[in-house]
């Protein structure tokens, strides 16, 4: 989900067109793989240095080719909450059965 700051951007032209570009790109050299883990599908273009409102409108950090990578949503969930990839375990059990939280 986008930041409100970052909407308008997300949702242009030239980010559409962009995103696309990349894409196609990274699909004609390896399929498309993760450019991570290179295990599953990418699933969402992730820009290495992340976006804020202060270098949103600069196209040399938003729509450079490299500052972008495609990776897959557990690689993608992982860089923003670590430890909360699809293989991470949010809660077990105590002695007795219980659930506990895991952080």
């Amino acid at each position: 989900m986008a930041k409100p700051w970052a909407e308008k951007f997300y949702n242009s032209v030239r980010w559409e067109r962009c995103r696309a570009a990349f894409i196609d790109s990274r699909i004609r050299e390896d399929g498309g793989m993760c450019q991570r883990c290179h295990e599953q599908l990418g699933y969402i273009v992730h820009h290495k240095i992340h976006l804020t409102p202060l270098n949103i409108d600069d196209p040399e950090v938003s729509l450079n080719f490299d500052n972008l990578e495609y990776v897959c949503k557990d690689c993608h969930d992982e860089e923003h909450l670590p430890g909360h990839g699809a293989k991470a375990t949010f809660c077990g059990f105590d002695e007795e059965g219980r659930p506990i939280e895991r952080t």
